[in-house]
């Protein structure tokens, strides 16, 4: 009777003896990892053209310097093909200006361009720069010239929607000897413009 009662015991008192050493922690599941999503790849390909909104700041440098500023406003339009991370484009800009050179009665009243561009495509950002061809009118005291040169800058352009872009751009122009005037040009633009992808 005595080994029954021990025996009842010892069972009785078994589950608080596997804990007689304090409660024991149960582990806590680790967080499921949460899934990073892939970068968005954007094509940039295809045709596009928009408007623009400049603000030009004019140098002339001769026998008396001179300098002025004002605003352009114009279109453009181009083709750019994506490779992948890498964007390459051509594109046209037709710009009508009013830069006032302060002491030698002159303005500046169109710069066109035609240029490349190359860029890194960020996905709906692309960066890119761009060089190229230019061409600018001008009136001095009455007299019309006119002259070509060349441009180079930077730019970036930004995916609203699947056909809409917004950018800017900052670009800086060089016209060597004027229309035959001795007289160099360098005009600085920055501008913001709005795009349509066809």
């Amino acid at each position: 009777m005595k080994k029954i009662i021990a025996g009842t015991f010892a069972l009785a008192l078994a589950p608080f003896a596997a804990t007689a050493g304090g409660f024991t922690e149960t582990a806590t599941p680790a967080p499921a990892p949460i899934p990073t999503p892939a970068p968005i790849g954007t094509d940039w390909s295809g045709f596009y053209g928009g408007a623009q909104i400049e603000f030009g700041d004019a140098e002339f440098e001769d026998a008396v310097d001179d300098d002025g500023d004002g605003g352009l406003i114009g279109v453009f339009g181009g083709y750019r093909y994506d490779f992948g991370s890498f964007v390459l484009g051509g594109e046209v800009d037709l710009n009508a200006a009013d830069i006032e050179l302060e002491a030698s009665d002159t303005t500046i009243d169109a710069v066109y361009r035609v240029g490349v561009e190359a860029g890194y495509d960020a996905g709906p950002a692309l960066i890119y720069g761009t060089a190229g061809y230019a061409y600018a009118e001008a009136d001095s005291a009455g007299t019309d010239l006119e002259d070509d040169g060349y441009f180079f800058g930077a730019g970036i352009d930004y995916l609203v929607s699947e056909q809409f872009t917004v950018g800017a751009e900052i670009l800086q122009h060089e016209f060597d000897d004027f229309d035959s005037t001795d007289i160099d040009v360098s005009v600085t633009t920055f501008g913001i413009n709005a795009a349509f992808r066809f």
